[in-house]
């Protein structure tokens, strides 16, 4: 492991290189490809050191944070081009990916929950940095504010476990059944993913961020939230059988409103990070059951949102530098301006609503599952977010490639071999995956 964290800090000096710019992208996919063929495949921890250490669950969200880095990198070209600041850029995205990836092999809940916060600060800079809008301010304070006001409680109960119990290793604990513990721990990680109530921060940061920032939002910060539910739920197994009931009761009705509010939207960002909301919400209501399905289906979705929401990034993106806006008004009859790009559109639509043969499909179908033999009333509102869900994708679709074209254009460009590479690199993992679904079940 330390070969990829000193890989990572050797990579600094080369981004104050400007000439670098595709010699980067090489060296995160060589990243990659090593970590990929690295890891010994062993259902238990590889340690690393005393507080690190890599399973199959870090593995994977490893994988998918060095995949989305290198993706970002490759969608950002016009501040390559443009010159702007792309050496400090280079350097955040550098620090994102180095949080990332000692957050996923933490072992020690202080150190896990310093590298968790410390990821929001790259994040943050690449939102105030490189945001569109003068608003960027009030979105990068919005999602400041939200998460170190969820991450407060964490850190007094982190004392509090230190003191009674004098370790935070995340493995030392088996049951700790107390209410009051339990909600300060996992209240960050339900702002984090978002849970509905507590996701107003996502779309305002979304519409705010570069494209490479919404990329890592919706990719990696949001599974974050995911992620931590996963490691620290097995600590609280007997209160989270006994209250668990009220996150999923918010989560399902709360998934249902937003697929409402989806429909509703006109800027294409927005509509995009609702829908993440929605399937973020079908995710924690997944989790929050407790049963092995739910826990490998949240797991699938978490991989899958990832890439298929980060291509949908991607899409509105590559429409936005050609038309000046993101509005559905405007980026009309798409079909006949860029017919190619057409199909990705239709296919990443077809992922995000969960049709075959995506990684989306598999793990709804683990999650619907695991919710209802959780309580068979609970399948309405299952039944009620997998129509909405599929319902805005098609709105998204149909509203983005049909129709006639905005006639006050004065040029238009068609979709460079860049930003072809780009979507098909988002899209053969997500479709590939579902083939070797069984990889997820260790």
């Amino acid at each position: 492991m330390m070969k990829f964290i000193f890989m990572l800090l050797f990579m600094i000096p080369l981004s104050f290189l400007n000439m670098y710019f595709w010699l980067f992208q090489i060296l995160y996919f060589i990243l990659f490809v090593i970590f990929f063929f690295s890891f010994s495949y062993s259902y238990y921890f590889s340690m690393i050191s005393y507080i690190f250490g890599c399973d199959y669950l870090s593995f994977f969200m490893i994988l998918l944070s060095v995949w989305i880095c290198l993706l970002m990198l490759m969608s950002s070209e016009k501040i390559y081009y443009s010159n702007n600041y792309f050496c400090y850029f280079n350097l955040v995205i550098l620090f994102l990916l180095f949080f990332l990836i000692l957050t996923f092999c933490s072992m020690n809940m202080f150190v896990f929950y310093l590298f968790f916060e410390m990821s929001l600060i790259p994040t943050l800079f690449l939102i105030l940095g490189w945001g569109y809008q003068p608003e960027r301010i009030q979105a990068g304070m919005y999602m400041f504010m939200y998460t170190l006001f969820g991450s407060l409680p964490m850190m007094v109960s982190l004392f509090y476990i230190y003191k009674k119990f004098n370790s935070l290793d995340l493995y030392f604990f088996y049951d700790i059944n107390l209410f009051y513990l339990y909600i300060c721990t996992i209240v960050v990680f339900l702002v984090k993913m978002p849970m509905y109530i507590v996701h107003l921060w996502l779309p305002k940061a979304h519409v705010e961020a570069p494209v490479s920032g919404s990329m890592i939002l919706a990719g990696i910060m949001l599974k974050l939230g995911g992620y931590g539910l996963l490691r620290f739920m097995k600590i609280f197994l007997s209160i989270g059988m006994k209250i668990n009931f009220i996150i999923i009761s918010i989560s399902l009705v709360g998934g249902f409103y937003i697929s409402l509010i989806c429909l509703r939207q006109m800027d294409m960002k927005s509509l995009i990070a609702y829908s993440s909301v929605s399937h973020m919400s079908l995710v924690l209501a997944g989790l929050m059951t407790m049963s092995v399905w739910g826990f490998y289906g949240s797991f699938l979705m978490m991989i899958a949102h990832g890439l298929c929401s980060s291509g949908l990034f991607c899409l509105s993106n590559i429409s936005y530098e050609r038309m000046s806006s993101r509005s559905l008004f405007l980026n009309k009859g798409l079909i006949n301006l860029m017919p190619s790009m057409s199909l990705w559109w239709f296919l990443l639509c077809s992922s995000n609503m969960g049709a075959p043969f995506s990684l989306n499909l598999f793990g709804e179908i683990m999650l619907i599952n695991s919710i209802i033999s959780w309580s068979w009333l609970t399948f309405i509102f299952l039944c009620l977010i997998s129509f909405f869900g599929a319902a805005y994708s098609l709105y998204l679709y149909s509203h983005s490639q049909h129709g006639m074209f905005y006639q006050g254009m004065y040029s238009f460009s068609l979709g460079s071999i860049r930003e072809y590479l780009l979507l098909f690199l988002h899209w053969v993992p997500l479709n590939l995956l579902f083939m070797s679904g069984g990889i997820f079940m260790y």
